[in-house]
């Protein structure tokens, strides 16, 4: 049984054998599959292109979702892993093959496939796409669209990538990655910022501590008055912002701007008892009920957590299990 996309068990019924020429075979489907992945998963940033490998389809286990791409770049350089390594170097063959002839690819690995050579070490299957790149300048404009954090949706087929509808083996839809606005002071937002940095997200700590905003001089850092607007802040749908106050002076005039915003995810440090009294504070202001059931708080997947490092890690882990869930 499909473990992922159960709709592409068409391929079993229409695909040509592995690593046959598919440039001139009509797939017919009744819905083309669907796929969401994260902009981080369309490595397109670097030299330009000239082959792009999707993973369209899974059996049973896999190292990588549906969507996820491998690039080949001019340069003869990959971007992107489609398997924990042990295939990704004959994706890479493959994707030089269909630069040069300009014929778009499906390959079958693991379960059901000719190559018995290459087996996966997960016991699944993959079915994995490789299609020529498109032109250097609709890359550029892809990347422009990234850059912007911008949702993007493509289509893949056998005759390329389209940013237009169209039949064939993927339908994908790529959602920027995951970006941070950190508020506070202390050891909390420190041992955050950094390991929300450190695991590659883009972060900025808005801070009214110099001795907090020094510590992370090596991130975007904003200081940050008691009653300042945080309007200004860069928040869009994909932003989480959390704040690590021990003085909640500081919480309402943020609060009212954040739950107002487009941020998937508003949370603050704090006990229970905390967080209740920061909920009459913000309904004494006026906020509606609307806004106010967003605020986490407490914040984190362990409870009562003593430790700047355990409360990053904690919090970290909600807040991608919730972007994981949109």
């Amino acid at each position: 049984m499909r473990a992922v996309q159960p709709e592409l068990a068409f391929y079993s019924k229409t695909r040509q054998l592995a690593g046959t020429k598919l440039k001139d075979q009509r797939i017919q489907v009744d819905m083309v599959p669907r796929a969401l992945v994260r902009a981080s998963d369309l490595p397109l940033a670097g030299p330009p292109a000239v082959a792009l490998a999707f993973i369209v389809g899974t059996d049973g286990p896999s190292y990588r979702p549906v969507g996820a791409t491998m690039v080949l770049a001019v340069d003869g350089s990959l971007r992107g892993s489609l398997s924990s390594g042990c295939i990704d170097a004959d994706i890479a063959v493959h994707a030089t093959r269909a630069a040069a002839c300009g014929q778009g690819l499906l390959l079958r690995y693991g379960m059901g496939s000719p190559f018995r050579d290459l087996e996966l070490p997960c016991g699944g299957g993959l079915d994995i796409c490789v299609i020529p790149a498109p032109d250097v300048e609709t890359q550029d404009r892809l990347k422009r669209h990234l850059d912007a954090r911008q949702r993007l949706q493509i289509w893949i087929s056998a005759a390329g990538l389209s940013v237009k509808p169209m039949s064939g083996w993927l339908d994908l839809t790529v959602d920027p990655d995951p970006r941070f606005a950190v508020f506070g002071k202390g050891p909390e937002a420190i041992a955050f910022a950094r390991m929300t940095s450190g695991a590659g997200y883009e972060t900025a700590l808005h801070s009214p501590d110099p001795e907090t905003l020094s510590a992370l001089s090596g991130l975007s850092v904003q200081k940050l008055g008691l009653t300042g607007s945080v309007q200004k802040v860069a928040i869009d749908p994909f932003t989480a912002a959390v704040l690590f106050f021990h003085d909640h002076d500081h919480e309402p005039a943020i609060l009212c701007d954040l739950l107002a915003s487009p941020a998937f995810y508003v949370g603050a440090q704090g006990s229970r008892r905390a967080a209740e009294r920061r909920l009459q504070e913000l309904r004494a202001m006026g906020l509606p009920e609307s806004q106010l059931c967003r605020l986490r708080g407490p914040i984190g997947v362990i409870p009562s957590t003593r430790d700047p490092r355990t409360l990053a890690a904690s919090v970290l882990a909600e807040v991608l299990a919730e972007a994981n869930q949109r």
